[in-house]
């Protein structure tokens, strides 16, 4: 299902930490830094907390400079983004500064959090009231349990939210990292120690997504270092990461270098292995071959005794093909003779060139895993717009 883009964003201590265990809250960063945290905060659709960080640090979550503001209300969107936590117990603080600043708050809870939330009088609107910043909290019950995918897909699609920005704190953080769920990493590193074993820190023990991050910059701001990362392995066989939504990105950009053509589509294609390597990449009629496919392109760069290739992912701007003229062996064949078992792509084949193409169909009924991520179909579709009428 679509998900926003999950953007992550934190400042720490040498030692990883994200506070010590005072009674005020440990600034790690300074005014240089804060204006760039509130730059990005007016650029993203929504931005969301932990109820614990809340209850830690009852922060307003605003874009506090009036230009940024106007330069919002200008392009059409509200002057704040939407204000989104979650908590389990729906044990909050009515009075907190969440609910009653900036513009509307969404909770994401359980069942029985849904209930608490509105018998603690969380400010919420009622039919016979106009909502206002002060009275436009949605309570979203999710059902006996939070889940990560839910919660995330009703935000892309009920609210529009394309672009997520979450502040906090470390349990939250955790867990759309361990989930894969992110697709962006904001590290402020500070020059401080806090080693304090009671303090939070910024990530708990988890299953994390293996293989190194990508970084892709790097700044110093006055005496903090931001570094930005993103996830590169790909996920697991049927669930998506961020990381396979990185990857079928590069794909799609991929496909817009292929040569034009009235008679076949412009495809792009990469191979990743499952430590985030990437072990080759292609594009249709790549080269001096005029009928070479992406997926083909891409295989014929790695040696097949690669001992990578059984466990790598296949993304392909275009589901691999099950049948072609020009060579004996169709795309989704070329895939499982080379051991791959998972693809990721962005677009099913349409009836264009080939009638009942199926390439879904021949990679799963030999074993391998398809996932279609159709938020990227119009990427994909774009460099073939003259052959789709």
């Amino acid at each position: 299902m679509p998900h926003p883009h999950v953007l992550l964003s934190a400042a720490v201590s040498l030692d990883g930490y994200l506070d010590d265990t005072g009674p005020d809250r440990l600034l790690l960063s300074g005014p240089a830094d804060f204006d760039r945290v509130d730059e990005v905060r007016a650029s993203v659709d929504a931005i969301l907390i932990g109820a614990g960080t809340i209850r830690a640090d009852n922060p307003r979550l605003l874009v506090n400079s009036p230009e940024r503001r106007a330069a919002r209300i200008a392009a059409g969107r509200p002057a704040y983004p939407l204000k989104v936590t979650v908590s389990g117990s729906g044990d909050l603080d009515p009075t907190a500064r969440f609910w009653h600043t900036g513009g509307a708050k969404l909770l994401y809870t359980t069942d029985k959090g849904a209930e608490r939330a509105r018998t603690n009088g969380l400010p919420t609107p009622t039919p016979d009231t106009t909502p206002t910043p002060d009275t436009a909290t949605e309570i979203v019950p999710l059902g006996p349990d939070l889940d990560w995918h839910t919660l995330l897909t009703h935000l892309h699609d009920r609210h529009g939210v394309r672009r997520l920005m979450v502040e906090g704190g470390g349990t939250v953080h955790t867990q759309l990292l361990t989930q894969g769920l992110a697709d962006e990493l904001h590290l402020v590193l500070a020059p401080l120690f806090v080693g304090d074993p009671a303090a939070p820190r910024l990530f708990g023990p988890g299953g994390y997504p293996p293989g190194r991050l990508r970084l892709l910059e790097s700044r110093r701001i006055e005496d903090v270092v931001l570094m930005r990362y993103e996830p590169t392995a790909p996920g697991p066989a049927e669930v998506p990461f961020a990381a396979d939504r990185h990857w079928l990105r590069l794909a799609c950009a991929l496909a817009a270098d292929c040569p034009p053509s009235r008679t076949a589509f412009s495809v792009g294609a990469v191979v990743v292995a499952a430590d985030g390597t990437e072990l080759a990449r292609g594009h249709s009629r790549e080269g001096a071959d005029p009928v070479v496919h992406a997926e083909e392109a891409a295989l014929a760069k790695i040696d097949p005794a690669e001992p990578r290739l059984p466990g790598a992912t296949v993304y392909s701007s275009l589901e691999p093909c099950a049948h072609r003229a020009s060579r004996p062996r169709p795309c989704a064949r070329l895939i499982l003779d080379a051991g791959v078992r998972r693809v990721v792509t962005a677009w099913r084949e349409p009836d264009t060139f080939v009638t009942a193409a199926d390439g879904t169909g021949l990679l799963t009924t030999s074993g391998a895993t398809v996932v279609v991520l159709p938020e990227y179909e119009h990427q994909a579709k774009s460099p073939n717009t003259h052959l789709l009428g």
